[in-house]
């Protein structure tokens, strides 16, 4: 089994017992929805009620090895959790918010890893706003991969509206048109 995916599954677990809402972004989305690249960590999204961050972030802290000193401030300062699942690899696990993140929550598709496992990834347009919102080189690459193979499958106007919503709210004005261009691009 991939150390990733065994990661993601045993986070499944955790998330599942607890009944906190959560899905996987990042590479492991990337390989299901784009185009397939090497990925050395997990990188997962839960949904967490306003003020109950402290112990959600607390319970984490117990199960999983921290990867850095002051972990939990790290946690509540920064709304990610920055864990290691030992002998496997290193998870973030960012502390959602129920508005957009429970939306894409309930979008999250299932992705059956083997052996009756299944852990439930991001759709293919909420990556897309995962990812252009981070705007890194990596994901706007990982982006044009999403939309080459999906192609004709995507709910444009869902990725359009929330791509609006984030240019206002992180005062970025061009998400949008980063997109379009890149949608245009893979068009031509």
């Amino acid at each position: 089994m991939n150390p990733q995916l065994e990661a993601a599954w045993q986070l499944h677990c955790f998330f599942t017992e607890r009944q906190i809402p959560y899905f996987v972004i990042g590479g492991i989305a990337v390989q299901f929805w784009g185009e397939p690249r090497l990925t050395r960590d997990v990188d997962i999204t839960i949904v967490v009620e306003p003020g109950e961050e402290r112990g959600v972030a607390e319970d984490l802290l117990q199960h999983f090895p921290a990867r850095i000193e002051n972990a939990l401030d790290f946690a509540l300062q920064h709304r990610v959790v920055l864990l290691a699942i030992p002998s496997l690899c290193e998870v973030d696990i960012s502390l959602g918010f129920p508005g957009y993140e429970g939306q894409a929550a309930q979008r999250a598709v299932e992705y059956d890893i083997g052996d009756g496992r299944v852990i439930r990834l991001c759709s293919a347009e909420d990556l897309i706003i995962h990812k252009l919102v981070a705007g890194r080189p990596q994901d706007i690459a990982d982006v044009e991969g999403v939309l080459l193979r999906q192609k004709g499958r995507l709910d444009l106007a869902y990725i359009r509206h929330w791509l609006s919503q984030f240019a206002e709210a992180l005062e970025t004005p061009d998400l949008l048109a980063t997109f379009e261009q890149l949608r245009q691009k893979v068009a031509d």
